[in-house]
């Protein structure tokens, strides 16, 4: 990362010239800038935007989606959302399913489904991919097939229907080892695997 003072004018112009393309906590911000002041007079500038709080960018206009990862780090992509955006299906939630830790604090963004999941399960089949320019931390194709099948009940049934379709049609693709091996950490995973079977292979 860049690091830069203006404590003159060619400092200044590196300032101007050198800010990342990217979207920063408050902690990352100041350390990119410096100080708590210096990142203020950015923001006077035009240089960079205060996006929401504790939550900077040199866009004024940003993938919300980004910068919601960015506000929870430690929340993964989970639930509808991570259909959506591994192509499974073509409803866009109305709100970003985040999985926590069990014991995570609870978040009150309106624009988020919190899914607390137990401490042991949560890095299962974690992956950063990327999607309109952003880094997303979301639960891989695999895992969200267990999810779909543990979650069939409380689902729509014609969104169900749609990505257990979907899954169809690209089980070749897949890691069945692995699917496999995750089933195998969940709670009741006889009857997981006995879905993966009937319904889907």
């Amino acid at each position: 990362m860049y690091r830069v003072y203006l404590s003159n004018s060619r400092n200044k112009n590196i300032f101007y010239r050198g800010l990342l393309k990217m979207i920063l906590s408050y902690e990352e911000a100041i350390k990119e800038y410096g100080s708590d002041y210096k990142l203020k007079k950015a923001i006077d500038s035009g240089v960079v935007f205060k996006i929401e709080n504790g939550i900077y960018s040199s866009r004024k206009y940003n993938n919300e989606l980004e910068v919601i990862l960015k506000k929870y780090p430690k929340a993964i992509l989970a639930g509808e959302y991570a259909f959506y955006i591994h192509g499974l299906t073509d409803v866009i939630p109305e709100k970003y399913s985040l999985a926590t830790s069990s014991k995570a604090a609870r978040i009150t963004d309106k624009r988020v489904e919190q899914l607390y999941v137990r401490q042991d399960l949560l890095p299962l089949g974690v992956q950063e991919i990327e999607k309109n320019g952003a880094a997303i931390r979301v639960y891989d194709k695999e895992r969200m097939l267990i999810e779909l099948l543990r979650n069939k009940n409380s689902m729509p049934y014609d969104i169900y229907k749609e990505i257990l379709l979907n899954y169809r049609g690209i089980i070749g693709d897949l890691e069945i080892w692995r699917i496999q091996e995750y089933a195998e950490k969940f709670p009741k995973s006889k009857m997981i695997s006995k879905a993966l079977d009937e319904e889907v292979m």
